[in-house]
C-alpha cells in the first residue's frame, strides 16, 4: 500500500491513518486510490469489530487540493458529473463498513474531508480545528453528500446557515452542534477515539453490526446517491467564473470577488 494512507490492525480494531501532513492529507489521486485500498483491506478482516480513521499531522483532510485536480477521471468519455462523483468515491466507500467507523479527527476536517468524517458513524474531534464545508465561498456546489447528511446531523436551519455562508466551526461549537461526540485536546483525540472503539469492540459484534444495519434502514439513508445527484450541480460550478475566482482568492489568501457568472 502506498504510504499515503496506513492501514494497521490491533487486536480487532482497526486503525486508517491519512499520512500526507505536509499536503494537509488533500485528496490527491494518490491519497485517494491508498484510502480506497486501506478500506478494503479493513473490509477484508473477518474479525473487524472497528475502524477508526485519522489522519497525521494538524489536518485531519482539507478535501480538494486545488493545486491538483477536482475532477477525477476514470475512462474515455465521463460525463463532467462522473468526474465529480469520482473524486469523491474512495471516501465514499466508508459507507460500505460494516462495524462501526469511528472518525478520530486529530485537526482541520473542510470540504470532502468533513464528508468524510460525517460518513464516519461517531466523531471525536479536537477543540482548536476547524470543521465545515467552504463550497460556496469558493464558487462551488457541495459534494461528499453534505448536504444531505449535515441537516440530518444537526438540523436543517442550522446546515442552511453552515452551508450558505460556508462559515467553519472549531471543535467546541461543532461539539455543541451534535457534528461532534466530544470535542478533546488534540492530542487527546487518538486515545479517546481508541476507548471508545474498546468499548464497542467489547459488545457482541453480531449484534452491534445488526444495530448499525437496522439504524441507517430506519433512516433511509443513502449517502452514495445523494453524493451522485450533488455531482451534476457541482460539475456545473466547478466550470464556472465564480469557481475560478474563488479559488484563486483562497490560493492568493483573499475575499473573493463573485459576479454570479
Amino acid at each position: 500500500m502506498s504510504a499515503a494512507v496506513r492501514f494497521e490492525l490491533h487486536d480487532t480494531i482497526g486503525v486508517i491513518t491519512l499520512d500526507r501532513p505536509a499536503n494537509r492529507n488533500s485528496m490527491t489521486p494518490e491519497l485517494l486510490d491508498a484510502f480506497g485500498e486501506a478500506v478494503a483491506r479493513a473490509r477484508a478482516v473477518a474479525e473487524l469489530r472497528c475502524l477508526v480513521i485519522t489522519g497525521s499531522g494538524t489536518t485531519f483532510s482539507a478535501g480538494a487540493d486545488f493545486k491538483s485536480v477536482l475532477q477525477r477521471e476514470e475512462g474515455a468519455g465521463q460525463a463532467p458529473h462522473e468526474k465529480s462523483f469520482a473524486m469523491y468515491q474512495p471516501f465514499l466507500s466508508v459507507l460500505d463498513v460494516a462495524p462501526p467507523v469511528i472518525g478520530a479527527l486529530n485537526g482541520h476536517a473542510v470540504g470532502g474531508g468533513f464528508g468524510l468524517a460525517m460518513c464516519c458513524d461517531l466523531r471525536i474531534g479536537a477543540r482548536g480545528a476547524k470543521y465545515g464545508a467552504n463550497f460556496t465561498r469558493l464558487g462551488l456546489a457541495p459534494g461528499m453528500a453534505i448536504s444531505y447528511l449535515l441537516p440530518r446531523l444537526i438540523g436543517v436551519s442550522r446546515a442552511a446557515e453552515l452551508l450558505f455562508t460556508g462559515r467553519l466551526v472549531d471543535g467546541e461549537e461543532a461539539e455543541r452542534l451534535g457534528l461532534l461526540s466530544a470535542a478533546v485536546p488534540a492530542d487527546e483525540v487518538l486515545p479517546r477515539a481508541m476507548e471508545l472503539a474498546v468499548a464497542i469492540a467489547a459488545s457482541a459484534p453480531a449484534a452491534v453490526r445488526e444495530t448499525k444495519r437496522a439504524l441507517y434502514r430506519g433512516l433511509g439513508w443513502d449517502p452514495r446517491g445523494a453524493a451522485y445527484l450533488e455531482s451534476f450541480a457541482q460539475a456545473e460550478s466547478v466550470a464556472s467564473a465564480d469557481a475560478a475566482e474563488g479559488i484563486a482568492a483562497l490560493l492568493e489568501k483573499r475575499e473573493p470577488r463573485f459576479t454570479g457568472r
